[in-house]
């Protein structure tokens, strides 16, 4: 009974190494963010190694978040630079109605409501474009657009995301609770793309190829006909070929 609970394949010790691989990837994390713009990069493979752990898919840490920093630094760079930029116009139409603005009060609370809703938009995509990125072949502007989509259609577990990351960072670094500080000192933010993969891995799995067809591929939601034969996906990391899109042959944007 001893010799089954301290063999390193028992669920538990499987669980509780997972969080040493967590404590690795925050130091991969943020000595690979210190440049800033690489931080689309960085983010993009903690979540290819969160969403492996997610699918007990054992691996090495290291190499697989070099392998997809790698691989995505492109198209993560060009993700995080434009999230970067809408967030910073955001955050300042944003401030400045809510501590500069002196004129009417109906403006002020219509233009409020517009950007707290356009902000609620943006977390939501947020929550789905990295973990898209680092899991899918695809363009920058389709991945934009099935992270919107995606987080539309999935709403309660996007709801769940943003209130979970929300509460944590809010009792980390708001109200300034010790034992959560400590958490975030050892884990960082890959301990919230664990906790986000287990909940994005089960919805990336229903838009999986089921089979090795092409006509099985994963294809951008909602997405015309025309724009579905020219824009097929391919998960990434698959071990069975597939048909790659004319984006992969082409490069990625």
């Amino acid at each position: 009974m001893l010799s089954g609970f301290f063999n390193y394949d028992n669920p538990v010790w499987r669980f509780i190494g997972k969080f040493g691989d967590l404590i690795l990837l925050n130091i991969l994390w943020l000595v690979c963010s210190i440049p800033i713009f690489t931080i689309g990069a960085s983010t993009t493979a903690v979540y290819y190694v969160t969403l492996k752990l997610a699918r007990d898919d054992d691996g090495y840490t290291i190499k697989s978040f070099f392998k997809s920093f790698k691989e995505n630094f492109k198209q993560a760079t060009a993700i995080w630079l434009i999230l970067l930029v809408v967030g910073a116009i955001l955050g300042v139409d944003f401030y400045f109605f809510t501590r500069i603005y002196t004129g009417s009060g109906n403006l002020k609370t219509v233009m409020l409501t517009v950007f707290l809703a356009m902000i609620i938009v943006y977390a939501a995509v947020f929550m789905y474009i990295f973990p898209l990125q680092s899991r899918f072949y695809n363009s920058v502007r389709r991945t934009f657009f099935n992270a919107f989509f995606m987080s539309l259609r999935h709403l309660f577990k996007t709801i769940g995301m943003i209130v979970i990351n929300g509460v944590l960072v809010a009792a980390g670094f708001v109200f300034m609770v010790p034992p959560v500080l400590m958490i975030f000192m050892l884990f960082g933010f890959p301990l919230l793309a664990f906790i986000n993969s287990y909940i994005l891995s089960p919805v990336f799995d229903l838009y999986m190829p089921k089979t090795d067809r092409p006509d099985d591929e994963l294809r951008p939601l909602f997405a015309d006909e025309e724009e579905q034969v020219s824009s097929i996906l391919m998960g990434k990391g698959d071990e069975n070929p597939k048909v790659k899109s004319e984006e992969e042959k082409n490069g990625q944007e």
